[in-house]
């Protein structure tokens, strides 16, 4: 069902925890499953220095948060930003359809936590 880097990521979570004050911070939840998605980001010269995050959900939602967060650390805004769905879901190697609300949740908690930074570079 899950493929080994899936379960690599659920069982081996990278970046977990929580950025003290972090440049931008992104929460997102999909009520149909209990899945809750919290992304903190440290910016610096518009580079994702540090990333970190906390999921309330399945093994699914911990491993796409997990992949989420090393694919865009070092990765300068746009590039993040650029970061899609089916990326988070490729990066491991698949999902199953079941579970592709999972790697929804990432992107979109990264992009919540990106729009949350530009809003406060704006004032």
């Amino acid at each position: 069902m899950y493929t080994e880097k899936v379960m690599d990521h659920f069982a081996n979570p990278r970046n977990v925890g929580e950025i003290e004050k972090a440049s931008g911070v992104g929460e997102v939840g999909n009520a149909s499953c209990g899945d809750i998605m919290r992304i903190s980001i440290q910016v610096e010269d518009n580079i994702i220095k540090d990333i970190k995050f906390k999921t309330f959900g399945c093994g699914a939602a911990i491993a796409t948060s997990s992949i989420c967060t090393e694919l865009v650390k070092g990765k300068s805004i746009d590039e993040a930003l650029a970061l899609t769905n089916q990326a988070v879901a490729d990066a491991l190697g698949g999902l199953p359809p079941a579970k592709m609300h999972c790697s929804n949740l990432a992107a979109e908690a990264l992009h919540e936590a990106i729009a949350d930074y530009k809003a406060k570079q704006e004032g």
